[in-house]
């Protein structure tokens, strides 16, 4: 079960409506005036929660003095990064293709090697992928990555298995909140509060996520070399909800 932590609320309040006006939504129609006032709220409230889905960008570069060449060893890194992958027990139908190229190096990307080093440089193919994972499970697969030649990998895109949960918990909250100030508001003008006339939410969007990039290093230093220390980030979630209540 996710963790959910209460954050700090936030609530705009607007004035009692007397004047007619009309409430639109798909599933009714609400008319506003001296017979049938109101008091509309809107509120803002959000939840944080850790983690508990992970997808994980890996990829990587090689090169070759011609196209062949480079192909060549593209795939066998290619092959040999998913075949660690799916060995060490991850779904193969939870790895999928992002972008894929053969191409020339340009000039300026070996201007300052060696003409040798040119010389070995003339192709590249990059290819990259996405991998789902459970959020625990990301740095034991990037691990495995980057030691199967995954040279440009790193970036997490933290999430939940249940996107609707956090997002559904913030609404609730949001209305909530948007009740209690509306009975603080009818009591205050010596009425009772209604019925729910009307509600919609919108969910804010959540913060910008980290991006790291791990370089691989040479096969015989990596043997003993350490999964990444990756912990699940906690997300925020926000809801704002706008409702109408009738007061008596």
């Amino acid at each position: 079960m996710i963790p959910f932590r209460i954050a700090a609320l936030t609530v705009a309040v607007s004035t009692v409506a007397i004047s007619a006006f009309t409430v639109s939504s798909p599933a009714q129609t609400i008319q506003v005036n001296k017979e049938n006032r109101t008091i509309a709220i809107t509120a803002t409230d959000k939840v944080t929660a850790i983690a508990d889905q992970a997808t994980l960008h890996v990829g990587f570069i090689a090169y070759g003095p011609d196209s062949n060449t480079a192909y060549a060893n593209g795939s066998r890194v290619s092959n040999a990064i998913v075949k660690a992958l799916v060995d060490a027990g991850v779904p193969k139908d939870t790895i999928q293709s992002e972008n894929q190229q053969v191409a020339p190096v340009q000039n300026y990307q070996v201007d300052k090697l060696t003409e040798a080093q040119k010389a070995q440089r003339q192709f590249q193919v990059t290819q990259s992928w996405t991998v789902k994972m459970g959020a625990n499970d990301a740095a034991k697969a990037l691990d495995l990555a980057v030691k199967a030649g995954a040279n440009q990998s790193g970036q997490i895109d933290w999430g939940f298995k249940d996107e609707n949960a956090p997002e559904a918990e913030a609404a609730a909250k949001a209305l909530k909140r948007a009740r209690a100030q509306a009975e603080q508001m009818a009591a205050s003008l010596s009425a009772k509060l209604g019925s729910l006339l009307y509600a919609s939410n919108e969910v804010q969007p959540s913060g910008p996520r980290p991006m790291f990039r791990a370089m691989a290093a040479a096969p015989m230093a990596m043997d003993k070399v350490q999964p990444l220390a990756i912990n699940p980030r906690e997300i925020e979630k926000t809801a704002t909800v706008y409702a109408v209540f009738a007061i008596e």
